[in-house]
């Protein structure tokens, strides 16, 4: 309960029950005097402000109202669960940063804010303050890329009845094939910390059974996590050459697994997390059925092994705005992480080889994302079959924000893989659809590659209709690949493509899209490539 003196004010605005709590005259001490001064949480006051902010004269609109009436917004216990802290423990400034990110991952939030707002008597109150998107999307989209048109026919809800349960119907269309799909997601069943997923899809060349059940390591200073998952899936692919269809064949995977994890929890900035379990993996190559191309079948692999794994984590993280989104809260770990595992398949227990399976990644930001800052990641996946190095690669990828103004951004990436022995279907794809805008999708395969991409990011203050914020970027592309592709072709050179695009990001509906509508020009390629690129689609970034 608040403590006498204090004012406690309740309103109601906007279909929204909102408390609200003054500060003290005196001025409130910082966290870190919070936490020297041994304080104590007491009341917990969760604010949820509804889609649109009526108070405000441009969103004073009768759409904009109904809008807030017909939404239902998120309710307090969805809220409230995923808090890392409660009533009556040690204030922690790191525990209330951390909850701030935990909820803004979440796809109904715009943004979430945390924070102390009261303190007396060695007791500091809390005000948890969210605000809501509009969930309920019904929609029809057409986008264009690498030179291909996808369309795509959605009915989804990801806030529902306001618990944060996900749902979506949808029917999609594209140049691999047609589906239709149905989607459940819960992060949090039953007021825990147990994550659900289900898909189920039928697809003009087969069908699709995705599900997983876990309780993960959902916070730094969590100590344990378990989990499994089913995906059986059966579809037809084809290889590429230049961008056209040019082999194809049918596959069947199944890949189950299983796994516990420990962890001592957070000590000292650094988190180490163990993991072990099982895992089947099983994936069944044929022909396409009545097929229109050649057939180029790869080799059928079973790989059933226990693994052990090793995580090593920092607890360093930043947040700002105007990087990858516009006028929005942006998370971003700059710390170090390592992550290793090791599993061992034999013949014994059901595989169909001899084989040990190994993945390395490692990641580490340099900088401040207020500034300056350089992301770099890099992973190593490998197996060796029978004593030989199989499917090998080593990637690495490098993001470099450089912030010239609050409206101005330099960007560059560097995604680079390099292959050895690869599985005839795991081949390194370069066009398009991959980041080399100006091409057709696919444009490029072989055994290594590299993407170079620069642009220069404009953030506006144009905001029509309160429903989409706008930028630009001016862009060039530089890639290519090595080694022959699958049909053992030798690989084109270097391609290279600058461009121009607009940049629309909608503040009130759910998700973090941003809608790329770019003209690209290819300097590069053979002449069946147009001079001028048209595209629109959907990404997960600026």
């Amino acid at each position: 309960m608040i403590q006498a003196g204090k004012k406690f004010v309740v309103a109601i605005s906007a279909n929204v029950l909102i408390f609200s709590m003054p500060y003290a005259d005196e001025k409130l001490p910082s966290t870190a005097e919070l936490e020297a001064a041994g304080a104590v949480i007491g009341n917990i006051v969760v604010e949820r402000d509804n889609v649109f902010d009526t108070s405000q004269p441009g969103e004073n609109k009768l759409i904009f109202r109904l809008a807030n009436r017909w939404h239902t917004i998120t309710r307090e216990t969805a809220i409230r669960e995923q808090l890392l802290f409660t009533t009556g423990e040690p204030f922690s400034a790191r525990l209330l940063t951390e909850s701030e990110r935990l909820l803004r991952k979440n796809a109904y939030l715009y943004d979430a804010k945390i924070e102390a707002v009261q303190f007396a008597d060695g007791v500091v109150d809390i005000r948890v303050r969210t605000k809501d998107l509009w969930t309920l999307m019904p929609g029809f989209s057409v986008s264009r890329s690498g030179g291909e048109n996808r369309s795509r026919v959605t009915v989804s809800e990801r806030n529902l009845l306001g618990q944060g349960v996900s749902v979506r119907l949808s029917y999609r269309e594209d140049v691999d094939r047609r589906s239709t799909s149905f989607q459940y997601s819960d992060r949090n069943v039953g007021d825990s910390w147990t994550a659900l997923f289900a898909e189920v899809s039928d697809s003009s060349d087969g069908d699709t059974l995705d599900l997983r059940l876990t309780r993960p390591f959902y916070a730094l200073d969590s100590r344990w996590s378990a989990g499994g998952s089913l995906f059986d899936d059966s579809r037809e692919n084809s290889f590429y050459d230049l961008g056209k269809e040019a082999a194809e064949y049918s596959v069947e995977t199944a890949f189950h697994t299983a796994f516990f994890g420990w962890s001592a929890g957070l000590s000292e900035g650094w988190v180490r997390r163990w993991s072990a379990g099982v895992v089947f993996d099983e994936r069944r190559f044929s022909a396409v059925p009545n097929g229109t191309l050649p057939s180029l079948i790869p080799g059928d692999r079973k790989f059933v092994y226990p693994f052990i794994g090793f995580e090593l984590l920092q607890d360093k993280f930043e947040s700002s705005a105007n990087r990858d989104q516009i006028d929005r809260t942006e998370d971003f770990f700059l710390g170090t992480r390592l992550w290793a595992s090791v599993g061992i398949a034999t013949e014994g227990i059901g595989a169909d080889r001899e084989s040990i399976i190994y993945r390395f990644e490692a990641s580490r930001g340099f900088g401040s994302i207020h500034d300056r800052a350089l992301l770099l990641s890099s992973s190593l996946l490998s197996r060796i079959d029978e004593g030989n190095a199989a499917n090998t690669v080593f990637s690495l990828q490098a993001r470099y924000y450089d912030q010239i103004s609050d409206r101005r951004l330099f960007f560059m990436t560097l995604e680079a893989s390099r292959g050895q022995d690869l599985d005839l279907d795991n081949v390194l794809q370069l066009g398009g659809d991959t980041g080399l805008r100006g091409f057709p999708l696919r444009y490029q395969s072989g055994e290594s590659k590299l993407l170079l991409s620069a642009e220069q990011r404009y953030f506006t203050d144009w905001y029509p209709l309160k429903l989409a914020r706008v930028g630009g970027a001016v862009f060039a592309d530089i890639g290519r690949t090595w080694g022959n592709n699958s049909l053992g072709r030798p690989a084109a050179g270097w391609l290279k493509d600058v461009g121009f695009g607009l940049r629309l990001v909608p503040t009130r509906s759910s998700g973090r899209d941003v809608i790329h509508v770019d003209i690209a020009f290819p300097l590069d390629g053979d002449a069946s490539i147009d001079d001028v690129q048209f595209l629109v689609e959907s990404k997960r970034s600026f």
